[in-house]
């Protein structure tokens, strides 16, 4: 299973803002928020603010910050572009609704794990069935009626009864419904850009790949 293996505080230095990957930790715990540690990472870090950021490097920035939202590498990245340039509609806006229907990130939006990146571990541990199938890929997409719930197997499990006592506190979003009880979830319908609130400017990614 590929994934960025660089330590996650350093991720958001680099982009300059906090991209919450660690999930709660970031809110609680999080070095960010001290002002030595707003500057880029490496011994030349200081000086990346002093520059003027060219219109590539914006475009980059752009879409090295959604890469690191949803742990997605390079290559796959690529092909979650293609896919989204030939269906119909606005290309940034499909490239973000395919990334919102990865299953690791329906996962984290119903709230039964804290971060993607736990999601993505619990699905490489089959803890959740997709429409009564057991299914371990992260990036499996998921479609508007599908129904995702924990497995019978795991349903005793610590992390899973984690799940359930907080299940009430989460905010859900407009494309979901959740039963908290049962810990079961249905894709209302395929989200909109604007029940998207991944802060991102999906445009300069798109016109960073049509150079």
């Amino acid at each position: 299973m590929a994934v960025n293996k660089d330590p996650r505080c350093r991720q958001c230095r680099r982009e300059g803002e906090k991209l919450y990957l660690k999930g709660e930790k970031c809110i609680k715990h999080c070095t960010f928020d001290k002002e030595k540690r707003r500057k880029p990472p490496g011994m030349h870090g200081n000086g990346l603010f002093q520059r003027k950021m060219t219109e590539y490097g914006t475009q980059l920035r752009e879409k090295q910050k959604l890469r690191r939202i949803y742990r997605v590498l390079e290559g796959q990245f690529r092909g979650y572009l293609t896919e989204a340039e030939r269906r119909k509609g606005v290309t940034g806006d499909n490239l973000l609704q395919l990334l919102e229907l990865r299953l690791d990130n329906v996962i984290f939006r119903l709230g039964l794990a804290a971060s993607r990146a736990q999601a993505r571990q619990y699905v490489s541990h089959r803890f959740f069935t997709v429409n009564g199938v057991r299914v371990n890929i992260a990036s499996y997409q998921c479609r508007a009626n599908d129904v995702i719930a924990v497995h019978e197997t795991k349903s005793q499990t610590g992390a899973i009864k984690e799940v359930r006592e907080k299940a009430h506190t989460r905010s859900l979003a407009d494309w979901l419904e959740f039963n908290g009880t049962d810990l079961v979830g249905r894709i209302l319908a395929a989200p909109t850009r604007a029940q998207i609130d991944t802060n991102v400017q999906e445009q300069l990614i798109v016109e960073f790949y049509s150079r």
